[in-house]
């Protein structure tokens, strides 16, 4: 039996001000084929899960704190209790606007690492509105 313990899982940190904890992929002992699962928690005021896109679908699941979701050309807050689906391919991004920690459960599928990680740890993430199409109207900026 393979097991993971989240609260002894330190993940890695990335520089918008999160961490990720992988519980399926990434760094995990548990691997999947279909999908991969995982805890972030975003920073008080700020913390980002940064404007990417990717080819897996996914979805967020906001288990404590409130966040801008920005979803292609879709401004709206969700807060704890509620989800959102992200197509394959949209660009998206989430942003923590309260001041405790936000945390959020992702799941994505098919499995396998996402470009955006490595993209924001070498500081090659593209730019909204240079390299990425621009944000919503009235976004929170990217961070990094």
């Amino acid at each position: 039996m393979i097991t993971l313990d989240l609260n002894t899982t330190e993940g890695r940190r990335y520089p918008a001000g999160r961490r990720t904890q992988n519980v399926t992929g990434g760094l995990s002992a548990i691997q999947c084929r279909h999908f991969s699962l995982g805890m972030v928690t975003l920073d008080p005021d700020g913390g980002q899960v940064p404007w990417h896109n990717q080819e897996q679908e996914e979805v967020y699941l906001v288990i404590e704190g409130a966040g801008e979701m920005c979803l292609g050309e879709e401004r709206s807050v969700l807060s704890a209790g509620q989800a959102v689906a992200i197509p394959s391919g949209v660009f998206h991004q989430i942003t923590n606007i309260g001041p405790t920690p936000l945390r959020l459960i992702y799941c994505y599928g098919p499995a396998g690492d996402v470009a955006h990680w490595r993209q924001e740890l070498d500081g090659t993430l593209p730019r909204a509105g240079v390299g990425a199409p621009p944000l919503p109207a009235g976004a929170r900026p990217q961070r990094v």
